[in-house]
């Protein structure tokens, strides 16, 4: 007897781990990593809130419950990407003021 063949993955973008260093996710069949550094927005939120994200398109990841978009690209390169957010921004300063100290 021979098994059926497996069916398409019903999940187009999923988390797969949660590290002290960042979230492992898989999208569109690709592991990508998105490091606390480079998103921070990530850092403080809650389970639950990371593992909750959709992917409206193949490029455009979001999280509903922490009101977070990103462009799939900007976790491949993120140098193309060169924003930071003001909470990267503060916690650069603070890091800086203490290191000083």
């Amino acid at each position: 007897m021979k098994s059926a063949t497996l069916g398409e993955g019903t999940s187009r973008a999923e988390v797969t781990n949660i590290t002290p260093f960042g979230i492992w996710m898989l999208v569109l069949g690709v592991e990508k990593f998105l490091p606390f550094e480079s998103f921070p927005w990530f850092h403080s939120a809650t389970v639950e809130h990371i593992y909750t994200v959709e992917l409206p398109s193949d490029n455009h990841l979001y999280w509903p419950k922490l009101d977070i978009d990103l462009a799939v690209e900007s976790i491949d390169h993120p140098e193309r990407f060169p924003l930071v957010s003001k909470v990267a921004q503060q916690s650069a300063a603070a890091d800086a003021r203490i290191s000083r100290r």
